[in-house]
């Protein structure tokens, strides 16, 4: 039986799902990238509110959703079990980076006294100094998880195809790409990523500029939202700590849903 206190997390986020409340701004784009019966790796799961999503938009759809921390995976499979969705989402208690073994994750406490759980993180040791760059805090809470690689999973698993990629783990996309490279080269699936050049660099010793490179040296186009339009770039933007960016590859074009994507890969 869930503690009272992942019930408590798991009831504001199944609320907020039911409401279609809060969720991030790229969130209605899913509809026009997901259509028929996908193969979704969602990586950085938390709740599950991109699951739910995707399972609202593509009904079909089958999800392995890759959680680390042991408190918000119990929040991860409650939520699951209460939309319904517990047949079409599976979920895994693992971080996602280009070697499977053991890390910390890292929690930061934020300065109002709570857990900073969004901004967890995961390294080889306990932090010094500043836990973010981009984060006040008043320490860590670390707890070891497990973790795997895609690559690996996928293979164990009999994860033949895979569709779209939704990825959120706070500067360690280019290490979890890494580990990705093979169901990247087969699939090309289209992927959702928030890329933390702050964090890529203090913590992870990579670079904004690598994750975009990794894509568009395998012929993937970019876009991100500015205000409520859809734009293609080619850079992340600098100003910013974080932010969602979708690459899409051509060879997947012809077969995406009506929908601004297909609009934007035909011209």
């Amino acid at each position: 039986m869930p503690s009272l206190r992942v019930l408590g997390h798991a009831f504001r986020a199944w609320r907020r799902n039911m409401r279609w409340a809060k969720h991030e701004p790229e969130t209605p784009y899913l509809a026009d990238l997901l259509s028929g019966a996908p193969v979704c790796l969602h990586v950085g799961a938390s709740d599950g509110r991109h699951s739910y999503v995707m399972t609202q938009v593509a009904p079909d759809a089958r999800i392995y959703a890759f959680e680390p921390s042991a408190f918000t995976f119990q929040v991860l499979k409650t939520c699951l079990a209460w939309h319904g969705i517990s047949r079409q989402v599976t979920p895994v208690h693992a971080a996602v980076s280009d070697m499977p073994g053991e890390l910390l994750l890292v929690t930061p406490k934020k300065t109002s006294g709570r857990m900073g759980r969004a901004y967890a993180y995961v390294a080889e040791e306990p932090p010094e100094g500043k836990v973010r760059p981009d984060l006040e805090d008043m320490g860590v809470e670390l707890q070891p998880t497990p973790v795997v690689t895609l690559d690996d999973y996928c293979q164990k698993h009999g994860v033949t195809r895979v569709d779209f990629i939704r990825m959120d783990i706070e500067g360690a996309e280019q290490k979890a790409l890494k580990g990705a490279e093979n169901v990247i080269d087969r699939d090309r699936p289209h992927v959702l990523i928030e890329i933390h050049p702050a964090m890529l660099t203090s913590r992870f010793g990579g670079s904004a500029e690598a994750v975009v490179e990794m894509f568009r040296s395998r012929g993937y186009r970019m876009f991100a939202l500015n205000g409520d339009r859809l734009e293609e770039r080619t850079t992340v933007v600098p100003e910013l700590p974080w932010k969602d960016y979708f690459f899409v590859h051509p060879s997947r074009a012809p077969k995406l849903p009506d929908g601004v994507f297909k609009a934007r890969m035909a011209a």
